[in-house]
């Protein structure tokens, strides 16, 4: 997630290109398939590693995120998003600090829908992050990114898998992991620039979902609540659960436009971002402090959880978001 403070970094070589043919597996359908923490441990501290390297844009610890979370997609038996031959969607932009030109992709798949399947669905999160620190003499100089945004990721890997053994899709899913958010919403950007707008009924963007927030165990907070009625749909869903949502305690932040939501929001999509972090206190917010030792697990758990059971009702056809209103400040 992107706040005023932003930390500056020089970015080596260019990602080179995981040009394997996406291969499409069998996954059976079962609607038994459970969410639970085993496996959010197990994306997180892939995704969290030093092998990362801090996952920054241009770099070949980015690369190794991008292999992986390919990997999980074709486990799954997910497909290439439109008329891409695989899970990536490359581009290059400039770098504005160093001017440079960056090779990126965004890893994006398809759960095709059924009797809806013109209608689309976006289920989100960044998977960037700072990469190396470049001050000498530290000990810890790699920016694991676990809860920014290792934890979103997490929660697409997981739903991915969660949507297609549950089967119940009658609109379209796509599973995007954006890149370049920290350098400005640039891979959400890029997508946005592709695609129909009126197709896209819903945005559900994940971003940094690894702690109690403010309001206590078994809540989330919700961007821009008040700017669709998307959020109003949430919390019906989670009635009789022991979840709640919250609308973004942080009005000054503006966090509605600092994460890959508002790239869809800009184009009218009801399209917003889940958290739970309190970012007002966090101290490993863009720190080298931002390990998965520091994030809970059953909050992470509980909250992709709770994001399944609210969305249902939208990724099945039933409900549909009121489009998005703003007033960019």
């Amino acid at each position: 997630m992107k706040i005023k403070a932003i930390l500056i970094f020089s970015f080596m070589g260019l990602i080179s290109c995981h040009n394997k043919k996406t291969t499409i597996s069998t996954v059976v359908a079962s609607s038994e398939y459970k969410i639970d923490s085993n496996t959010v441990k197990k994306h997180l501290y892939t995704l969290a590693s030093d092998e990362m390297e801090g996952r920054a844009s241009g770099t070949a610890g980015i690369e190794k995120a991008a292999v992986y979370i390919e990997d999980e997609f074709e486990r799954i038996g997910l497909s290439p998003f439109k008329d891409l031959e695989t899970f990536r969607q490359t581009f290059t932009f400039q770098n504005s600090s160093t001017k440079k030109e960056i090779t990126a992709s965004n890893i994006i798949a398809v759960l095709e829908g059924k009797s809806k399947k013109n209608e689309f669905v976006i289920i989100s999160a960044h998977y960037d992050h700072l990469g190396i620190l470049k001050k000498e003499g530290q000990l810890d100089r790699i920016y694991n990114g676990a809860n920014d945004n290792a934890s979103g990721v997490t929660g697409v890997l997981v739903l991915a898998e969660y949507f297609k053994n549950k089967n119940i899709n009658e609109r379209t899913i796509v599973f995007i992991a954006f890149t370049a958010e920290e350098m400005g919403l640039m891979g959400s950007t890029h997508f946005g620039k592709g695609i129909d707008p009126k197709k896209f009924v819903a945005g559900i963007n994940l971003e940094m979902i690894g702690k109690i927030p403010s309001s206590g165990p078994n809540t989330a907070w919700l961007t821009g609540f008040d700017r669709s009625d998307f959020g109003k749909i949430i919390q019906q869903n989670l009635e009789g659960s022991p979840y709640q949502l919250f609308p973004d305690p942080y009005a000054t932040y503006n966090l509605f436009f600092r994460s890959d939501n508002a790239s869809l929001a800009r184009l009218g999509v009801p399209s917003h971002t889940f958290s739970t972090t309190p970012i007002d206190v966090d101290k490993e917010y863009h720190q080298v402090s931002d390990e998965v030792e520091t994030l809970n697990m059953t909050v992470i758990t509980q909250t992709i959880q709770a994001v399944a059971r609210g969305t249902e009702s939208i990724i099945n056809g039933t409900d549909t978001p009121t489009r998005v209103v703003l007033d960019e400040q």
